[in-house]
């Protein structure tokens, strides 16, 4: 996958996040990765920048949810 690409397909998005792409799939159905579907055959396409909003806001969900769910050593 060249990194100089403007849009990635599903595949390209999922091997970038290590999931599979139906996890892409339902990510984008979900609407919780903003995405288009282009051409006849309505193909979907993810822009770079958009998956990398992505990765950010679940960056901040995760450290939300470390702050409210602090890790407690069962030994300390």
């Amino acid at each position: 996958m060249a990194a100089d690409l403007r849009f990635l397909t599903l595949s390209d998005v999922a091997e970038v996040l290590n999931i599979s792409t139906s996890q892409v799939y339902a990510l984008v159905r979900n609407k919780d990765l903003e995405a288009i579907k282009i051409g006849g055959r309505g193909q979907w396409r993810v822009e770079r920048a958009r998956l990398e909003d992505y990765i950010a806001r679940m960056y901040e969900q995760t450290r939300v949810f470390l702050d409210q769910h602090p890790f407690v050593d069962a030994d300390g």
